[in-house]
């Protein structure tokens, strides 16, 4: 009778076929619903500013991977594609073509290739990008092309605040949110995403379509969107109900700006968020917390990109204090 021998060998002992490339390309297709909305509202504006993004995120990993870095070519991963997607989707789609080249160099050269790769970027590489270009070109990155009556097609000399820039410098004014009410679009409006903003982040239903997708398909679960969205709604509506002309409504907050976008597609990256649940939450609690902060006292009306960046930097501290136990040893039991 013959035995089959004993294999020892290194973690890991399960094996899936599920790649990162499929997961990667999971996720833009979970995209296309909100990118089709940035075509019908932004026209072919929408589309310049996406292909662009795309081709230099592309280029730029493609060259320093071979020329600088000589080490192997990673552009069919998915990875500097999905970069590129996200990185325009944070952008205005008036935004001059040479600034989104140097947001795609900072996102891809910087935040990701400089730190060795897919896999060991601590930061988000598409909200680097955005970031950087937001406090190097502040005037162009907060002019935001506004829809014409039939919402069909943006006239690009034609711009305007978003929602949340329009309540934060009423506010600022002295304006109450009844009066302010009046100036943004309405809570339906918010949700099908007929608004100014980044081309990306108008469409809450379009974002809720992908983020669905994407926790069925299991590639993120709910622990980050969901906990991210509800503290937002806790905090802000707190501060609603105590000075309702003071203080937007949670929907408002929750509808506009990146909230939803961060929460589904950016917070939710596998690299740069925590690994175990417990971390997770903690992690989407620490960036609703900062958005909320920096919405109502800070002096920018939004902060998703911020709080997202700022928490991925505690993103191994997180992953130190609520790692697995190792298995095997020993659990310490209280004997009554």
């Amino acid at each position: 009778m013959s035995t089959q021998p004993i294999i020892i060998s290194a973690s890991p002992h399960v094996h899936s076929d599920r790649t990162s490339k499929k997961l990667m390309y999971d996720v833009v297709i979970a995209l296309i619903p909100a990118f089709l909305v940035s075509l019908y509202v932004f026209g072919i504006r929408a589309f310049i500013v996406t292909a662009v993004a795309i081709i230099s995120c592309l280029l730029f990993e493609y060259l320093i991977q071979k020329y600088l870095m000589k080490t192997k070519v990673t552009i069919g991963d998915g990875s500097a594609l999905l970069t590129g997607i996200l990185l325009a989707f944070n952008l205005p789609s008036g935004l001059p073509i040479w600034m989104i080249v140097i947001g795609s160099l900072v996102a891809i050269g910087i935040a990701k290739l400089s730190f060795g790769g897919l896999g060991f970027n601590i930061f988000n590489p598409a909200l680097v990008g955005r970031v950087f270009l937001l406090v190097s070109f502040p005037v162009q990155m907060t002019m935001w092309p506004t829809a014409v009556e039939n919402n069909t097609t943006i006239a690009d000399a034609v711009t305007g605040a978003t929602p949340l820039g329009v309540i934060k410098e009423g506010l600022m004014f002295g304006d109450t949110m009844s009066t302010i009410a009046t100036k943004i679009p309405s809570t339906v409006e918010l949700f099908l995403g007929l608004t100014g903003g980044s081309i990306g982040e108008m469409s809450a239903l379009a974002l809720l379509i992908g983020g669905v997708y994407l926790i069925v398909r299991k590639v993120i679960t709910w622990h980050i969107p969901i906990t991210m969205l509800v503290t937002m709604a806790v905090m802000t509506g707190i501060f609603w109900m105590v000075n309702p002309e003071q203080y937007a409504n949670p929907l408002i907050h929750i509808l506009s700006g990146g909230a939803l976008l961060g929460a589904f597609f950016m917070a939710t990256d596998l690299v740069t968020s925590p690994v175990t649940k417990k971390g997770m939450i903690v992690f989407a609690i620490g960036i609703a917390v900062i958005t909320v902060v920096i919405r109502l006292f800070g002096a920018y009306p939004e902060g998703v990109s911020f709080a997202i960046l700022i928490m991925n930097a505690f993103v191994p501290l997180i992953n130190t204090y609520f790692k697995p136990r190792r298995f095997g040893s020993k659990i310490k039991s209280k004997i009554v």
